[in-house]
């Protein structure tokens, strides 16, 4: 028996992760840069004393419980099943809801159990590309509808099911964040919100709701959510806690068709979300704790939203076009002609401003005139001097040009 030897450990990578592409990540700035690219949450907000508060009560109580080999807490399924019922959602029970490790995790889970190679999947575009990668990670072939003003087109969305009926091809699902959009911060109306659970009805298609920013509305009146709109159990609705709480804390929940639940259970293969975390924010959010906490993130994340809106109408170009957002982390701009994203990308490091480009949260490579900002993270003064130094790089660039 012969043997080939090894001598690199390229040779050992599946062919997936020798394919996967790099990706920033947080701190790749140079030192000094004010980033407004990711949708971090602001630090001066997390609840520091009432989790620590909540995690000497579950300890003293029952030790053993909260830090041993266990379930999921069942009083956190209670605790989310009421609030959902609460806004609407009456499909909401312990059986078809299910506790999760951040809402990334679902959204790589979902694909697992409805997508084979070559399926099709509806995605809005721009929309969070995360998701869309553990699409693509399955095999899913991504079909694109544009977000305008007012969210996902649901006229776009119409003709393209209509379309891909005739060619006998049935969607496995449309990914929708139709609440403050990530990354336009848009709010899809009332209407619109309507059709589209009647178009997932009519033509058999789920809908994946992503909920995420659903909680941060600075203004503005509370929507349903498409679970609320939903009779006929076509919607899969994910939420998180990790905007109104702690990101840290890898906290999230789904819930949707029992079928579609017990699978996603079977795929979750490390079991349980841990009794530990789950008795720490479900003691940190009883009894209204987690509204009171909500209310004053949404009064600092307005008066952010405010500090970023006046410092662009100071020093950006008045052709750059953005919509104000309602609520959410981000304002997201489309640049004039003559001031193209990679560009801008390359002189904004020079005056060490960092952003997201538009085309990132696309799946078929438009945005090259579009960007992110984020106001949650940083403070009110770099704020203001990020929005400064972004819109001296839009000048420069568009002196050179």
């Amino acid at each position: 028996m012969t043997s080939t030897a090894i001598h690199s450990l390229d040779a050992l990578f599946s062919t997936r992760a020798k394919t996967v592409p790099e990706a920033g990540s947080w701190g790749d700035e140079a030192e000094g840069t004010i980033s407004l690219a990711y949708g971090f949450a602001d630090p001066q907000h997390f609840p520091v004393k009432q989790l620590v508060d909540a995690t000497a009560e579950i300890l003293a109580e029952d030790v053993n419980g909260a830090l041993n080999y266990g379930p999921t807490y069942p009083g956190l399924i209670k605790l989310v099943v009421d609030r959902l019922q609460s806004r609407g959602v009456t499909s909401a029970t312990a059986a078809n809801t299910m506790i999760s490790y951040g809402s990334s995790q679902i959204l790589a889970l979902v694909p697992q159990i409805l997508v084979d190679p070559g399926d099709v999947v509806i995605v809005e575009g721009p929309c969070f590309i995360g998701a869309v990668r553990s699409f693509q990670e399955a095999g899913a072939k991504i079909e694109t509808v544009p977000v305008r003003a007012d969210g996902m087109d649901i006229d776009a969305l119409a003709t393209m099911l209509a379309d891909l009926k005739a060619r006998n091809i049935h969607p496995k699902f449309i990914y929708t964040t139709p609440t403050y959009q990530n990354p336009t911060g848009t709010m899809m109306p009332l209407a619109n919100r309507k059709r589209l659970v009647a178009l997932a009805e009519q033509y058999g298609v789920l809908i994946l709701e992503d909920d995420a920013y659903g909680d941060l509305r600075f203004e503005g009146e509370r929507l349903p959510q498409l679970a609320a709109l939903d009779t006929k159990g076509w919607v899969i609705h994910v939420a998180t806690f990790s905007k109104i709480l702690a990101p840290g804390v890898r906290m999230a929940y789904c819930t949707g068709p029992e079928a579609i639940i017990k699978r996603l259970n079977k795929f979750k293969v490390e079991g349980s979300s841990g009794p530990f975390l789950t008795r720490m924010v479900e003691r940190f959010a009883a009894d209204g704790k987690l509204d009171v906490h909500i209310g004053e993130l949404n009064k600092t994340y307005l008066r952010k939203r405010n500090v970023m809106l006046a410092a662009m109408k100071q020093s950006f170009p008045s052709d750059v076009q953005y919509e104000v957002p309602m609520g959410g982390f981000f304002i997201y701009c489309t640049l004039p002609a003559d001031i193209p994203t990679a560009k801008l990308a390359a002189k904004a490091r020079e005056h060490k401003v960092a952003f997201l480009p538009g085309a990132g949260c696309y799946a078929n490579g438009q945005g090259q005139h579009e960007i992110r900002l984020a106001f949650s993270y940083q403070n009110d003064a770099n704020i203001a001097e990020g929005i400064t130094r972004l819109g001296a790089a839009m000048k420069a660039v568009r002196a050179e040009a």
